[in-house]
């Protein structure tokens, strides 16, 4: 089951991500939303207007430019996120791109299910599997094998 889930949107798209959470709020009713800077409060005002104060947990995070990417990508290498929805703007190089593609990096690594847009977010979320009690996730020998390499 999908319990944690970080969220994350650049400028230009938070407006979509927002848009996004609000049609599907009661999806969220037994989640921890993890989310960076400015993003997490407008899903925290955009939330509150639409479930009251039945709203799940959101952690505010740092903002993406000033290590919030870097706190999400922290978390999915902790097994601490289950899905990761990152609304990119890709028409402007970000000044932290270094930190986008970290992000990009470790959740295909971990096999974190990974939306950059609304359509992959709606796929994902209505999924079967979203709220699957039988569920696992299953990390790569990769990473296994990685870490008992011999050197």
């Amino acid at each position: 089951m999908i319990r944690n889930i970080a969220l994350v949107a650049h400028d230009a798209r938070k407006s979509e991500l927002v848009d996004w959470v609000k049609f599907n709020a009661g999806s969220f009713e037994s989640c921890t939303l993890y989310c960076t800077g400015t993003t997490g409060r407008l899903i925290k005002a955009a939330l509150t207007e639409v479930l009251g104060d039945k709203i799940p947990e959101i952690h505010c995070l740092l903002s993406g430019p000033l290590g919030g990417d870097a706190q999400i990508g922290a978390m999915i290498a902790e097994g601490r996120v289950d899905m990761l929805v990152f609304f990119c703007d890709n028409l402007i190089m970000q000044g932290h791109q270094n930190d986008v593609m970290s992000l990009v990096r470790l959740a295909s690594l971990y096999n974190v299910p990974f939306a950059t847009n609304r359509s992959t977010a709606d796929f994902i979320i209505s999924s079967p599997l979203y709220k699957s009690d039988t569920y696992e996730r299953i990390i790569p020998k990769a990473i296994e094998n990685y870490k008992n390499r011999k050197l």
